[in-house]
């Protein structure tokens, strides 16, 4: 089992493949044939989530989709002393979620042709984020 925790400079908002800074952090996992890769961030306002690694157009689409979904300044909203953009952060990282979970085939991460992990920055100044990566297997 190897475990390392990894700190991903601040990033704009929006959806920001991540997969090369896994895979630094994961220098033994040539060592696991089968296993499987568990990826957790520990923030609230962000998210994780894997898909399309190959049109930037993607991306784009998932942050203008996520804020016509949830909106900033609803009225509605009680948490709102950290910003407009808090509770929805928060709402969109429990939409997508706090880990991703990855097979290990033949010592590498076992992803598609065109998939890739995403960090889903929801704050327009989220500041650094920590991850979590942990691998086990044979």
């Amino acid at each position: 089992m190897y475990q390392q925790i990894i700190s991903l400079p601040e990033k704009p908002r929006g959806f920001h493949l991540i997969t090369r800074e896994v895979v630094r952090a994961l220098q033994d996992i040539g060592n696991i044939r089968t296993g499987m890769c568990q990826v957790f961030i520990q923030h609230t306002s962000a998210s994780l989530t894997i898909n399309e690694n190959a049109d930037p157009t993607v991306r784009e689409d998932f942050e203008m989709f996520f804020n016509k979904t949830v909106k900033e300044n609803d009225p509605a909203y009680k948490h709102d002393y950290e910003g407009a953009d808090d509770m929805p952060a928060h709402l969109k990282a429990s939409l997508l979620g706090s880990s991703v979970l990855i097979p290990i085939h033949n010592g590498q991460l076992a992803l598609g042709t065109w998939q890739g992990i995403y960090l889903c920055e929801h704050r327009n100044h989220g500041g650094s984020r920590s991850l979590v990566i942990t691998a086990w297997g044979q």
